[in-house]
C-alpha cells in the first residue's frame, strides 16, 4: 500500500466515523492537523486573539462541511485550504491584504554580508525577514520550506496555479535575500 492510499484509507475511516457521530474521531482529525493549521494561521495573522478565533472557526467549518469532503486530496490538505481561505477572507475584510502585496517587488542591494553569524542568529534573522513579507508570501514560504508541501498540495490549499506559486516563491526568496543583505550591510557600518 503506497503512502497516498494509506492516507486516503485513514482519512476515509475518520470521516465515516465523524459522519456516524463519533466525536472522538473529529478530535483525532484536529490532533492530526493542528500543527499545519497553526503554521498557516500564525504566518498570515498577527493578532494572537484573532489567531485563536480563526483556528476555532476553521475547525468548526471543517466539522460542518466534512460531509462535502470528496477524498480528492488528503484531509489535511482540505482543512489547510479552509484555513487559508478563512485567513485570507479575514485579511481582506480587515483590509490587511491588497493585490499589490501579491505583485510587490523590492529593491536590490549590491552588497554581500561580511559578518559570520552563528546558526541561531541566522535562524532568528531569517524568521524576522519572513515575518516582514506580505501574509500570502509568508504563508507560501512556510508551506513549501517548513511544512515540506509539494507545489500540488500548495495549489490545492491556495487555489493558485503552480506557475504562480513558483513565481511568488521566487519573489519571496529574492526579497528575503535582499532584505538580509541589506541588514548585514547596516550591521557592517
Amino acid at each position: 500500500m503506497n503512502v497516498q492510499n494509506h492516507h486516503n484509507s485513514q482519512d476515509r475511516i475518520l470521516v465515516e466515523k465523524v459522519l456516524a457521530g463519533e466525536t472522538g474521531a473529529f478530535g483525532t482529525i484536529i490532533k492530526n492537523t493542528e500543527a499545519l493549521i497553526a503554521q498557516i494561521i500564525f504566518k498570515m495573522i498577527d493578532n494572537p486573539e484573532d489567531r485563536r478565533d480563526l483556528a476555532q472557526e476553521v475547525f468548526l467549518k471543517a466539522y460542518k462541511n466534512i460531509k462535502n469532503f470528496r477524498f480528492e486530496s488528503k484531509l489535511s490538505t482540505w482543512i489547510a485550504r479552509i484555513t487559508y481561505n478563512t485567513c485570507f477572507n479575514y485579511l481582506e475584510k480587515k483590509k490587511l491584504v491588497r493585490q499589490d502585496d501579491l505583485e510587490w517587488e523590492s529593491h536590490q542591494t549590491e552588497s554581500t554580508p561580511g559578518l559570520a553569524l552563528d546558526l541561531k542568529e541566522r535562524s532568528l534573522m531569517i524568521t524576522a525577514a519572513i515575518d516582514k513579507l506580505p501574509p500570502v508570501l509568508k504563508t507560501l514560504i512556510t508551506l513549501f520550506h517548513s511544512e515540506d508541501l509539494s507545489y500540488s498540495e500548495i495549489q490545492q490549499i491556495t487555489g493558485f496555479p503552480e506557475g504562480t506559486i513558483k513565481s511568488y516563491l521566487f519573489r519571496a526568496r529574492k526579497t528575503l535575500k535582499e532584505n538580509l543583505l541589506q541588514y548585514y550591510k547596516k550591521e557592517e557600518i
